[in-house]
């Protein structure tokens, strides 16, 4: 008789052994309320591998004594889909609650195959819940993301691995029976990278190489077994996230022969080149920015490219995006920026629209001095105008500081001509 990993072992039964998302299913959150009222909407949980989405899925199912039915989107095809459904249908007949269809890695699902999700989510037939490590955004239908509440589930913190840690060696029916000594923890914790699973799988292997009492966890053990073991560690993709990270490190330390190496790694375990361009997009606007504008252009015209032409030619235009982006001046300027404005923004929500600022479509709106003293800007030299654009209590705060490169050298020459107060000149 196969025994089971240890991380299915250890997979929660109930709520209350579930670790992690305080903030969808601590009291009053949106996930607890589908447990405590027993309606469920569609859903999609969108979040990092190892954090709970399946657990939660079918605890959920449980707690709603509703039929459960899951299909993998790596395997399943329309046919699968389809014939789900149509059993679902047949036992929806005799029960009261509709059943739940949860669909692992939701976003590897082609279109035609979340359309054949779409009628039957629009009768009531299934409650979908689907579950995926990409924005739904990019990747689920418009129609059926409509229809669909989505949740974030985050990376668990070191407090949570250390409570999966602690039940694993004390109540797992296996490990139990065996004395454990903990010298030190980081590399275990930071080699999980907040998953779960990672955390158990490492665990699992730490103790299968442990002949005798007590079984040893220190940083250099957990280093050395992760070496020897690496194979069996990555065996479901375990290390894709970390790949990308020094992928996109890479690009962001201006070094095209480490990002062309990492890029390959990915093409090599067959990374689906989507989501390479799109780590690339959005690299292209967060790091290099105003130094190099028209970095942002390629790399969009890179992801059209891929999506057009995909493998193994995409491997070329991916290439060239690459080394482009790497080689560029950097600058996070606009990133800060934004979010230094966000911040503003909320600390000063109340924070009234000037009324030289304001709309006035109305005759009562003229009356109370709306958009009076406003300067209309092409109508003065050079198409500037010094006038108030912000709240008066925040008046001259400087929210974009310009990198020091010379694209932005230029904007910050703009600036110190026009808004010499701010800027200085």
């Amino acid at each position: 008789m196969n025994q089971k990993p240890l991380a299915e072992r250890m997979r929660p039964n109930t709520l209350d052994e579930y670790v992690g998302q305080e903030h969808l299913l601590g009291v009053g959150a949106p996930l607890r309320l589908i447990f405590d009222k027993n309606f469920v909407p569609n859903l999609i949980l969108w979040g990092p591998p190892g954090v709970g989405k399946t657990t939660l899925a079918k605890l959920i199912a449980k707690a709603t004594q509703r039929d459960f039915y899951i299909l993998s989107a790596v395997t399943s095809g329309v046919k699968d889909v389809r014939e789900t459904i149509a059993r679902a249908e047949q036992v929806s007949i005799f029960k009261k609650n509709t059943p739940i269809l949860f669909i692992d890695e939701i976003h590897r699902f082609s279109k035609s195959q979340q359309d054949s999700l779409l009628a039957a989510v629009e009768q009531g037939i299934i409650i979908l819940i689907g579950a995926t490590t990409e924005n739904p955004s990019f990747e689920v239908i418009g129609p059926l993301l409509s229809r669909c509440h989505v949740y974030t589930l985050k990376h668990l913190e070191e407090k949570h691995l250390w409570k999966i840690l602690d039940k694993a060696i004390h109540h797992d029916e296996i490990l139990k029976k065996r004395q454990f000594q903990i010298e030190s923890h980081q590399l275990l914790f930071q080699y999980s990278g907040g998953d779960a699973r990672k955390l158990l799988n490492l665990l699992e292997i730490i103790v299968n190489h442990s002949l005798n009492d007590p079984i040893i966890i220190n940083n250099e053990i957990v280093q050395t077994l992760l070496q020897e073991n690496i194979a069996l560690y990555d065996k479901n993709g375990e290390l894709h996230y970390d790949i990308i990270s020094a992928f996109i490190k890479s690009v962001r330390g201006s070094d095209p022969n480490g990002a062309l190496y990492w890029l390959a790694r990915m093409l090599n375990g067959g990374e689906d080149v989507k989501f390479i361009a799109r780590r690339l997009i959005i690299l292209a606007a967060e790091d290099i920015g105003l130094a190099n504008p028209n970095a942002l252009l390629l790399a969009n015209a890179c992801f059209d490219a891929v999506h057009k032409i995909g493998m193994p030619e995409a491997r070329i235009i991916l290439s060239e995006t690459t080394i482009y982006l790497a080689s560029s001046p950097k600058s996070n300027s606009a990133y800060m920026a934004i979010d230094k404005a966000i911040n503003l923004a909320s600390e000063t929500s109340n924070a009234p629209v000037p009324l030289h600022l304001r709309n006035a479509p109305t005759h009562l709106m003229k009356n109370l001095n709306y958009g009076k003293g406003y300067q209309y800007s092409h109508d003065f030299d050079g198409n500037f105008v010094d006038q108030q654009y912000q709240p008066d209590i925040i008046r001259n705060t400087v929210i974009y500081q310009p990198g020091d490169n010379p694209q932005e050298k230029n904007i910050l020459e703009r600036l110190q001509r026009w808004w010499r107060k701010r800027y200085g000149y």
